[in-house]
C-alpha cells in the first residue's frame, strides 16, 4: 500500500514525461551537462569563494574518473588544514527534498516534486539544527574530529537524507573560518495501511519530523473483528530525538495490540562520539507480551500460547576517559547498570523451571575499552546515500549479582569486537565474539557462546551498475537453558523467508551469502538493487548434537527498491525455494515486504548487558 501511495504521488511525471534527473552514480554524461557545467565552472571560478564551493560540490558528480577517486578520498578529514583556527559565521542551508542534492545544490526538481516539498514537508528548523544538531558553535577553535563527528551524526538522523559541512576561508582574516552546512531532509510522513475488508484493516501515519522540529509522532490503529485474543489495538508513540544541546533523547509509548502491551517513558544519552565523556538512560514502564512457543510434552511436539507481563525499570550510567591524548579515539569506559522485573503474568516458575520469568533486580557493572572511528563508503546498505562505516575494536568485561525470588546469583561476561577495512581494498570484516553466564555455587546457569562475523567485499564496477558481495557467519551455544528459553534461525537470524518453530534450539550455526547488484536506473526515484541469496543453518534442542543435526538450506532471487529522500521502509521482492524446512506449505515461497535499512554495529560501549541467546 505504501508503495502505491508513492506512485500516485509521482504519477504525473511519468504522464508527462518529465526528464530525469542525473544519476551520481553514473559515470555517462550528456555532452549538454558536460557543456553547462564547463560554464558553471567558469562563472564560479571567478571568485575563491566559488571556486571552494564548486570544487566541494561538483567533483565527484562530472568527472568521468571522480568516483573512483572520490571513494578513495572519502576516509579522510577533510577539517584537518583548519584546526585550531576560530569558526566565525554558520550559514545553514537546508535543501528541498526533491531535486538537489548535497553533492549538487543547482539541480531542480520539477515541479511536482517542488510543489511536495513545498506544500506537505516541513524542513527542519534552522533553529532546531543550531540549538540540537551541532557540537560546535560561532567563536568555537575549530577541531577537525568534531567536524567530523557532527558530518556523521546528521546523516546518521533518521529525518536528514544527508548533509555536508564545508569550511569557507576568509580573505580578510586568515585565523578565522566560516562555516557552510548543507542539509537535505527525507519525506517525514510515512503511512502503514493494510486491509482485507472492513472487519480487517490497519491504518497508521508517522511524522518523524512533527512541524520541523526533528520529533517523531506515530499513531496507529487496527480493527479485526474476528480475533479470539483482541480485536482492536492501538499505537502511539512520541519522540524527541534531543533536547537542547544536551544530546538527550526522549520518549513515552502507549501500545495495547494483540501481542504487546506497553505503558513507558525513556530518556537517553548514548556514546554519541569518541569525546563523548558522559553517558546514560533511565526508562520505567509496563510491559505484556503474548508468547507462542513449541514444548515437547510427552513426546509430542506441542504449541503453547500465553502471556507474560512485568513493570520494569532500567537505569544505567557510564564515564568516558581519555588514554591517549593523540589518539582521543581510544577511551575507557566504567559503565554501572540495575535493571527489575516484577511479573504480574507468566508461566510456572521454580528454581530450576522458567529463569527468565524470574522476578528479579540485576545489578552489573562494566569496564571496557573501545577505539573508534569511521571510513565513509557508498552503495553498503544505502542506495547511494554517504554512510559511515564504523572501524576500531572494543574489549570489555562485564560482572554482577542478581537478586531473585529463589535466592542471589552472579554473573560474569566477556566480549571482543573487531571491524576494519582489509589490505589492498578487498572488503571489509567484522567479528564479535562473546560469553557470558550466571553462576550459582559453582553451576552455570543461562550461559551463552557467541560468534558473529560479517564480509562485505569491495565495490564492484559493472557498466554502469555497481555490486558487492555479502558474507555471514554466526555461531550460538546455549549452557544450561530452560526448556522455553531458545533460539530460532528462521528469518534475518538464519534461513532468509521463513517463519518455522522447527527451527528453534538451544545452539546453532549459521551461514549465510548475499550477491547485491546495485543498478544505475532508477524508477520514479526509486533505485533498483538485485540480490540472489543462499542461507545454510543447523541447529538442535538440549540434549542434541549440533553436528548431528539436519543443513537447513535456502536460495532465492529478488530485488528491492528504495528512494533514499524517503522514511518510508526499503521494498522487497523476493523468491525462495526452501528444500527441507520444517513446518511450510510449499518449498517455493513468494514474498513482498519492507525493512528499514541495516546499520552495521559501532564499537561504543554502552549499558553493561546480559549476553544474549540468538
Amino acid at each position: 500500500m505504501k508503495f502505491v501511495i508513492i506512485i500516485l504521488l509521482f504519477l504525473p511525471q511519468l504522464i508527462f514525461g518529465q526528464k530525469s534527473r542525473a544519476d551520481s552514480l553514473d559515470s555517462g554524461k550528456s555532452v549538454e551537462d558536460s557543456v553547462m557545467y564547463a560554464h558553471l565552472k567558469q562563472r564560479m571560478n571567478k571568485s575563491r569563494i566559488g571556486r571552494k564551493v564548486y570544487g566541494a560540490l561538483f567533483r565527484d558528480v562530472y568527472n568521468s574518473n571522480a568516483q573512483k577517486t572520490e571513494i578513495s578520498k572519502l576516509e579522510t578529514n577533510p577539517f584537518e588544514q583548519y584546526d585550531g583556527k576560530v569558526i566565525g559565521k554558520i550559514t545553514i542551508k537546508r535543501l528541498e527534498i526533491f531535486g538537489p542534492s548535497v553533492n549538487d545544490t543547482t539541480r531542480k526538481g520539477n515541479k511536482i516534486e517542488h510543489f511536495a516539498s513545498k506544500t506537505f514537508h516541513y524542513n527542519t528548523r534552522e533553529r532546531v539544527v543550531r540549538q540540537s544538531l551541532l557540537l560546535f558553535k560561532e567563536g568555537d577553535h575549530l577541531n577537525p574530529q568534531t567536524l567530523k563527528d557532527n558530518e556523521r551524526l546528521l546523516r546518521a538522523n533518521t529525518i536528514i537524507h544527508d548533509a555536508r559541512i564545508l569550511v569557507i576561508e576568509r580573505k580578510d582574516a586568515a585565523w578565522m573560518v566560516d562555516i557552510l552546512i548543507l542539509i537535505q531532509d527525507v519525506w517525514s510522513i510515512n503511512f502503514d495501511v493494510s486491509a482485507s475488508g472492513l472487519n480487517n484493516f490497519v491504518f497508521g501515519v508517522e511524522d518523524r519530523n512533527f512541524q520541523g522540529r526533528g520529533h517523531s509522532f506515530l499513531n496507529k490503529v487496527s480493527w479485526r473483528a474476528e480475533d479470539p485474543y483482541q480485536k482492536f489495538g492501538f499505537r502511539s508513540i512520541y519522540t524527541i530525538p534531543y533536547i537542547g544541546r544536551s544530546f538527550i533523547s526522549g520518549q513515552i509509548k502507549a501500545i495495547d495490540e494483540r501481542d504487546l502491551t506497553q505503558f513507558a517513558a525513556k530518556i537517553n544519552r548514548p556514546f554519541l562520539t569518541a569525546e563523548t565523556r558522559n553517558a546514560g538512560s533511565f526508562e520505567l514502564g509496563y510491559i505484556k507480551i503474548r508468547e507462542y512457543k513449541r514444548l515437547i510434552i510427552n513426546k509430542i511436539d506441542s504449541s503453547l500460547v500465553y502471556q507474560v507481563g512485568s513493570f520494569y525499570s532500567d537505569i544505567w550510567y557510564g564515564h568516558s576517559f581519555i588514554i591517549d591524548a593523540l589518539n582521543r579515539n581510544k577511551r575507557v569506559i566504567l559503565a554501572v547498570r540495575r535493571s527489575s522485573f516484577d511479573h504480574t503474568k507468566r508461566p510456572e516458575v521454580r528454581a530450576d523451571t522458567n529463569k527468565i520469568y524470574w522476578n528479579r533486580t540485576t545489578w552489573l557493572g562494566s569496564i571496557g575499552y573501545s577505539n573508534r572511528n569511521y571510513r565513509r563508503d557508498i552503495l553498503v546498505y544505502g542506495f547511494g546515500r554517504t554512510e559511515d562505516v564504523p572501524v576500531g575494536n572494543l574489549f570489555s568485561l562485564t560482572f554482577g549479582t542478581e537478586n531473585t525470588e529463589f535466592g542471589n546469583r552472579n554473573y560474569a561476561g566477556i566480549q571482543f569486537a573487531k571491524g576494519k577495512y582489509l589490505p589492498k581494498n578487498q572488503g571489509y570484516f567484522y567479528v564479535l565474539a562473546n560469553a557470558g553466564s550466571y553462576l550459582k555455587q559453582k553451576e552455570i546457569q543461562q550461559g551463552t557462546i557467541g560468534l558473529q562475523s560479517f564480509y562485505f567485499s569491495k565495490l564492484m564496477k559493472l557498466g554502469k551498475s555497481h555490486g558487492r558481495q555479502f558474507v555471514n557467519l554466526g555461531f550460538t551455544y546455549g549452557l544450561n537453558r530452560d526448556a522455553l528459553d531458545y533460539l530460532n534461525i528462521s528469518g534475518s537470524d538464519g534461513i532468509l523467508g521463513v517463519n518455522s518453530e522447527g527451527l528453534r534450539g538451544d545452539k546453532r550455526l549459521t551461514l549465510g551469502f548475499e550477491s547485491v547488484l546495485f543498478s544505475h536506473k532508477s524508477i520514479i526515484g526509486f533505485r533498483v538493487a538485485y540480490f540472489a541469496f543462499a542461507n545454510f543453518g543447523m541447529v538442535s534442542l538440549k540434549g542434541n548434537s549440533l553436528i548431528d543435526s539436519k543443513l537447513y538450506q535456502g536460495y532465492g532471487i529478488g530485488f528491492r527498491l528504495r528512494n533514499e529522500n524517503l522514511t518510508i521502509n526499503t521494498f522487497q521482492i523476493r523468491l525462495g525455494y526452501y528444500p527441507n524446512i520444517p513446518d511450510i506449505s510449499s518449498v517455493f515461497r513468494f514474498a513482498f515486504d519492507g525493512s528499514q535499512p541495516l546499520r552495521l554495529r559501532d564499537f561504543d560501549i554502552s549499558a553493561p548487558s546480559i549476553v544474549p541467546l540468538r
